[in-house]
């Protein structure tokens, strides 16, 4: 009787330790983490779509409008920000100008951060085109930053729509919803088959569809109308403009949403 108990224990725990062991083996296709690692795996894949432009440190891949390095002055790197450092010439700009992103982009999908100084201005620029012996502006629309407490920009142009987040000129920001001065705004600007929309703190403020007869009319109506190549819709530049005043950039990144 004690053989047979003891025969039937070590049986037992014969089966039980195979069990265990084949309940340990790793699952087909990765082991255990499997799930894990596939999800981290899509979560790679989506963030690698996204082109850091700027990554706190580095000025690669940046350089001045209409020249091939970046500004020896004017724009510097504080506190893991892209700085432009005001010159208190207000539009005449500083020593650093307008800085773009050395590749263009048509179809795509823009995030940054900004934060101005007291009574700042400036603009991000894209579809930008670099015309020779001519200004940004001339050719890109801008979505405009501005202290729309203390900047007089805010009271002129038609209905608000010089103040922050606005297509600078043409198309107010609506809501409103910039914070202070000093603190951080978060946008993001989609272009996608001439359809653009301004995003700003979380809310869409406006869109609108190049070359449509609408936007044809409201350009031909406003100060750019003699200005052949302004908000073409085509593969063009990201800029940041030197407008005079203390402006900050953080965290900018874009995805190319070109279908070709």
């Amino acid at each position: 009787m004690k053989n047979s108990k003891l025969y039937y224990s070590f049986l037992f725990a014969t089966v039980l330790a195979m069990f265990v062991f084949v309940g340990c083996q790793p699952k087909a296709g990765g082991g255990e983490n499997a799930d894990d690692q596939t999800e981290e795996g899509m979560e790679e894949a989506v963030e690698e779509e996204w082109i850091v432009m700027f990554d706190g440190t580095s000025t690669d891949g940046w350089r001045k409008y209409g020249q091939e390095t970046f500004p020896e002055s004017g724009w510097l790197i504080e506190d893991d920000a892209l700085k432009c450092s005001g010159s208190g010439h207000g539009e005449a700009g500083g020593s650093g100008g307008d800085i773009i992103f050395d590749q263009k982009f048509k179809d795509f999908h823009l995030k940054m951060e900004w934060k101005i100084s007291d009574g700042g201005n400036s603009g991000i620029f894209y579809l930008a085109q670099e015309l020779e012996g001519e200004p940004i502006w001339k050719s890109s629309p801008e979505m405009q930053i501005l202290d729309n407490l203390k900047h007089i920009d805010a009271n002129l142009g038609k209905d608000g729509n010089r103040q922050a987040g606005s297509l600078y000129d043409l198309i107010p920001a609506v809501p409103q919803n910039a914070v202070a001065p000093g603190e951080w705004n978060e946008i993001e600007l989609m272009v996608y088959q001439g359809t653009v929309i301004h995003k700003q703190n979380g809310e869409v403020v406006l869109e609108y569809h190049l070359g449509t007869p609408d936007w044809n009319e409201m350009v031909a109506n406003s100060k750019f109308k003699d200005f052949p190549e302004f908000g073409k819709y085509k593969a063009g530049f990201i800029g940041l403009q030197d407008h005079g005043n203390d402006v900050w950039f953080r965290n900018i990144s874009i995805k190319d949403l070109s279908v070709d």
